[in-house]
């Protein structure tokens, strides 16, 4: 059993968020529910999703992931 989280990067803007991991690379998204979904079924099982701090941008997203049960840290630039 591998107990390391797989860490997922993503920077976010009005329209669009990208992702980095390791093992995916880049990916990149719409700032929306369709892309809040598609990020949440690319998520393995242990992820921990880091991003920036970026106002009203990086809300909606850091709760959708929270309420999905998903581990989220949301750092200051």
């Amino acid at each position: 059993m591998n107990k390391d989280k797989e860490i997922y990067g993503i920077d976010i803007s009005k329209s669009v968020f990208d992702v980095y991991s390791e093992s995916a690379g880049h990916l990149q998204m719409a700032n929306d529910q369709k892309g809040f979904k598609l990020l949440l079924k690319s998520l393995p099982e242990r992820a921990l999703v880091v991003m920036e701090a970026t106002g009203y941008y990086h809300y909606r997203l850091a709760q959708y992931l929270y309420k999905k049960g998903v581990e989220v840290s949301v750092v200051n630039p």
